[in-house]
């Protein structure tokens, strides 16, 4: 199986982060931002939005002479020991901060050894978690995850994953004509998310979009009653538009 590769601005912003993360990490002293700007070739509009969100994610904090040395969450993951659990904290704080401000229950996946895999959730009693009513091992076909993640395959992994996954209808909604699902992931644009407009489930719709860290497909996603489908459309291109704080977990 081999993944498509095509670039968006979350993959560019994440790329740009690692090039300040790295000189931060190298200034132990600390670095000002017109340095930064001056030695990753940044210009200052760019890269003033980027610290801002490195801040918020704790990779890098700023003194009181406007320099910026390592934040708490970078020296946790430089730390060998707890490194993993490090790592998940750090998203998991990533995805409390999505699920609050989209009002939505924001999902991690991961495409593992042929499989869809849901590696971590933020959910809470106002945002609650889609219902796994069919295991979504079994139904990429039909949720918005599933779709993103095939859609980050060559055209024989998705023929090989819809071979061990026959496509049920789960809804009145659901595509279970493999040719038509084939045509559709091919003409996704990669910066558009996915939508499931009840494919999966009948009462709720959901969005996803692509966070491939190095070999491995990812999607990130987000779920809302159907009763708010309205917000469907905004969410998920703010979604979009907020990945790279989420890739750069995952890339880091």
């Amino acid at each position: 199986m081999a993944l498509k590769h095509e670039s968006t601005a979350p993959y560019q912003s994440v790329q740009h982060a690692l090039r300040v993360l790295d000189l931060v990490s190298r200034r132990g002293t600390g670095v000002t931002e017109p340095e930064l700007s001056r030695e990753t070739g940044l210009p200052a509009d760019r890269l003033a939005p980027l610290l801002r969100m490195l801040r918020r994610e704790g990779y890098v904090a700023q003194l009181t002479d406007a320099a910026y040395v390592t934040g708490d969450a970078l020296n946790r993951l430089a730390a060998a020991h707890g490194r993993d659990q490090a790592l998940r904290e750090t998203l998991q704080q990533t995805l409390d901060r999505l699920r609050e401000s989209l009002g939505a229950a924001i999902y991690v996946s991961r495409y593992i050894d042929g499989e869809v895999r849901i590696t971590q959730c933020a959910d809470g009693p106002l945002t609650p978690a889609v219902h796994e009513w069919v295991d979504f091992r079994k139904s990429a076909h039909a949720s918005a995850v599933g779709k993103s993640l095939l859609g980050q395959l060559d055209l024989d992994g998705r023929r090989d994953h819809l071979a061990r996954h026959r496509m049920a209808r789960l809804t009145s909604r659901t595509i279970t004509d493999e040719r038509v699902l084939l045509n559709r992931l091919d003409a996704h644009p990669a910066t558009v998310p996915v939508l499931d407009l009840q494919e999966y489930a009948v009462g709720t719709v959901c969005a996803a979009v692509p966070i491939t860290a190095g070999s491995s497909a990812g999607a990130l996603a987000l779920s809302l009653p159907v009763e708010q489908a309205h917000r469907l459309r905004e969410a998920a291109d703010t979604l979009n538009r907020e990945a790279a704080p989420v890739l750069l977990s995952l890339t880091l």
